[in-house]
C-alpha cells in the first residue's frame, strides 16, 4: 500500500456530494488508501468562525442562511493551503471544494487538475433525515446520529450532546437545493474525471466502490 501511494505523489482527488451525503466517511477511506492530505473547506471555515476572524464572520452569515460562502473567500483559503509543503509532497483530497463552476475554473486556471472526481448521489429525503438527526459531542468533537450512530450508553455523554445551528430541516433543504443547482455545472466541467456513486447505500458498500476505483 505504501509503495503504491509513493508512486502516486501529487495526486489530486475531489469528492463532492450534498450536505450529509457521506463525504466524511469516504474521505477517511481515500486518505488511508492514497496517503494524501485531506483538505476540508468545512473544517477550515468552522475554524475561522470559531476564531471570529473577518473571514469567519462572512462565512457564518452565509452558512446560517443556508447559502454558499462567496467564491473569493473559499478560493483564498484553498489556494493558500495548496501551496503548503505537505500538499506539494503528498497530494490532496479536496472535500467540499469546488462547489461552483467558478471555483472549478479557478482550480483549472491555476493548474490544479484532479485525477479523479467522485460524486456521491443521495435522495433528498434521506439527506434531510441524516441532517436533522445529527448530534455532536462538544468535548470530543465526535458526530453521532440519533438513528444511524447512537451515542454510547453514557448519561454524561448523552447530556452534553448538541445540535448544530444549521442542522435543521429548513436549512438542510435550502443547502441541498443550492448544491443541486451548482452540481450540474461542476459535473460538466469535470466530465472526463467524474465517477458518480450511489450514496444511498451502506457506507461500507460505497467504500468498496471507491477502493476499486483506485486499485483498478
Amino acid at each position: 500500500k505504501q509503495s503504491w501511494a509513493a508512486q502516486k505523489k501529487n495526486e489530486t482527488v475531489i469528492i463532492t456530494g450534498p450536505p450529509a451525503g457521506g463525504k466524511g466517511t469516504q474521505c477517511e477511506v481515500i486518505k488511508e488508501l492514497l496517503g494524501v492530505v485531506h483538505l476540508s473547506t468545512g473544517d477550515m471555515l468552522r475554524e475561522n468562525i470559531k476564531n471570529e476572524t473577518e473571514l469567519g464572520k462572512v462565512a457564518a452569515n452565509s452558512m446560517n442562511k443556508g447559502e454558499l460562502v462567496p467564491d473569493e473567500v473559499i478560493i483564498g483559503i484553498i489556494f493558500d493551503r495548496l501551496k503548503q509543503p505537505d500538499v506539494i509532497a503528498r497530494g490532496c483530497l479536496l472535500d467540499g471544494f469546488p462547489r461552483t463552476v467558478g471555483q472549478a475554473e479557478a482550480l483549472t486556471n491555476n493548474g490544479c487538475i484532479p485525477t479523479k472526481v467522485i460524486g456521491l448521489l443521495v435522495e433528498d429525503a434521506e439527506l434531510v433525515k441524516r441532517v436533522v438527526g445529527r448530534r455532536m459531542d462538544p468535548v470530543t468533537g465526535t458526530i453521532y446520529h440519533v438513528e444511524y450512530k447512537p451515542p454510547p450508553d453514557d448519561e454524561e455523554v448523552k447530556g452534553r450532546l448538541v445540535q448544530r445551528d444549521d442542522d435543521t430541516e429548513e436549512t438542510a433543504r435550502s443547502r441541498i437545493a443550492t448544491y443541486k443547482k451548482n452540481y450540474d455545472a461542476i459535473k460538466s466541467h469535470y466530465a472526463a474525471q467524474l465517477v458518480e456513486l450511489d450514496g444511498n447505500r451502506k457506507p461500507s458498500d460505497v467504500s468498496e466502490d471507491i477502493k476499486n476505483l483506485f486499485e483498478a
